[in-house]
Order: structure tokens, then sequence, then C-alpha cells
């Protein structure tokens, strides 16, 4: 057997709430390791949201969001979830099966600290047992098993502590993808991997960030081209693969589920973020962060935000 994995992120140009990055891997035969799981899974995965379709759609995070809104976000990564056996009844308890130490995080925002929710929170989210086991059946057929989700959301404070220290958020970024891969890699001990990252902020060279980030291996340069980012990685008998590509959640349905399951992600620390402060300013409008709306937002709320002594630092993300 071998590894595939995806990864991507969600959050890069807010000026509110967290960035996440995430990554989603399977186990695959090894004569499956360059098919295409959109086909391997056709049975019960579809890559484009249409009418009538009732396959659950994996595609990209904005595009699915468009159209389908929270419900379609939801539906598919809580689908997924429980075809791996994760059942998460609660946002906290999703943090804890996908992002181990998050919970700590919480603490230092009144907006997160005391908040929890039922999932899923869209009403029309009801099949997702049905829908988990007719993925975990085509999966066994295809000899396909999901290995996990692995997520790293990154707070507001926690985001402008860590742009101080490296100056550039390209930076920041590229570590968070490192701790998802280092996360991968330790699930699948000895196994081969492929794994394929969403271009990461326009960089093309990522030599001396994978062979700092992964010590004791020999690392290749296969491509580094305007498209494709590319490296061939071994330490005694393993084997890693990874690639940098544009527009990656069009082509790898494992950075497609990653970009979901980050988009999803966000958007529940956004909806805790509004519901706290709309309990604290009657009319205050939610937001989703962006810089436009959240210059709106921060106008709008500011009266309650001078009147909460809140420290901006860790409230309003910087670059």
């Amino acid at each position: 057997m071998a590894v595939v994995a995806g990864i991507d992120e969600a959050g890069f140009g807010p000026v509110l709430g967290p960035l996440v990055v995430s990554g989603v891997a399977f186990r695959v035969r090894d004569e499956q390791l360059d098919a295409c799981l959109w086909n391997l899974l056709g049975q019960t995965c579809a890559r484009r949201a249409k009418r009538g379709e009732r396959r659950l759609v994996i595609a990209d995070s904005k595009q699915l969001y468009r159209s389908g809104g929270l419900a379609a976000l939801e539906r598919a990564v809580l689908v997924i979830l429980a075809a791996g056996g994760l059942h998460p009844r609660t946002w906290r308890a999703l943090l804890d099966e996908i992002a181990p130490g998050a919970r700590e995080q919480l603490r230092d925002y009144p907006w997160y600290a005391d908040t929890d929710m039922t999932l899923p929170l869209s009403d029309g989210v009801v099949d997702i047992g049905t829908r988990a086991n007719a993925i975990r059946l085509n999966c066994r057929e295809r000899g396909v098993e999901a290995l996990g989700v692995f997520s790293e959301p990154l707070p507001e404070g926690h985001y402008n502590r860590l742009v101080r220290n490296t100056r550039n958020k390209g930076v920041l970024l590229l570590g968070l993808a490192l701790r998802v891969i280092d996360r991968i890699m330790r699930a699948a001990p000895g196994e081969r991997i492929r794994l394929y990252v969403d271009r990461l902020g326009g960089r093309k060279r990522y030599r001396e960030a994978l062979v700092t980030a992964l010590p004791g291996y020999e690392l290749r340069i296969l491509e580094e081209s305007a498209l494709r980012s590319a490296y061939h990685l071994t330490r005694s008998s393993r084997v890693c693969e990874i690639e940098f590509v544009t527009r990656g959640e069009a082509g790898h349905f494992p950075i497609a589920l990653a970009s979901l399951c980050s988009k999803y992600v966000r958007e529940l620390y956004m909806h805790a973020f509004n519901q706290y402060w709309s309990g604290q300013r009657t009319g205050l409008k939610p937001t989703a962060g962006y810089y436009t709306d959240a210059k709106r937002w921060l106008a709008d709320a500011a009266p309650v935000i001078d009147h909460l002594s809140v420290d901006r630092g860790i409230l309003v993300r910087e670059r």
C-alpha cells in the first residue's frame, strides 16, 4: 500500500479570523498511486456540483461554498470523516480529532474561549451516515482507505506573533504546510507517500525548506517551473514524493478535499467569532473577515471593542 495526500489552505488573505492549513490522506494500492481518486470513487463522489447530482461533491471550496453555502462544505467534510470512522458532534470535538492542540489556543480569545456548537450547523445536512456508508463501501471495493484529516488552524494573535518572527506571511504559510506534511508522514511510517500541495503564494523553490523540515532525507529536484515544483525524497527504503502545483484543487482530489476541510474549519471559527460579537452589540452584522468587509465591521464594532478593552493585536491580523 502507498499513501496519496493533498494539502491546501483557507484564510490566507483575510484580516479577521484564522488561517487554516489542512491535509487529507488516503491509502491506495501501489499500482493506484497515479490514479485519479475522482475516477476510483466515481460511484459516490463527483468533481462538480450540478443540478440533480446525488453523489458527494468534492471540489474547490470557493466554488462549492458559492453554489451550496455552508451546508455543502459540512456535508463533504463530515461525510468523509464519518467514512473514516470519525463522528465529531461539536466544533471542539472536531478540533480534537483533526487539530490536536487547537483547543488550547482558544483560551486566549474571548470570542472563542467559551464557545462551542453542535455539528452540523446546517439544517439540511441530515444524510451523513448513509452517504458515509456508501463511500466506505466504494473505497473498500476500489482498494482505497481513508488515513486521516490533519488540520492546523492559526488564530489571529498566534498568526501575528509568527508574522512578527518571520516578517513574511508566505514563510508562515509554508511552515504550517510543513507541519501538516510531518503529521501525515508520521501517520504512515515506512510507507511510500505522494503529497500534492497547492502552490503556496507563488513560490517556486522549496528545496531548502524541505531539507530543513525533513532532516536525513536525500532530496532530488524533479522540476521547478511556473506550474509545478516536484521533489523526490528518500531515506533508507522510505520514499516520499512532494509536488507543489498551481490550481491543485482542480486536478487532485486530495487537494480539493483539503481545501474543503480548511474552509469548513475556518467557517466554524468565524461562526463563533460572529456569535460572540453579535451578542456584545445589538445589530452588529456578521463578517467573513475579508479586507473590505473587515474594515466595515471594525468601524461598526469599534465602540464595543474599546469598551471591552480588547487588544487589537489578538483581533486584527497584521500583513
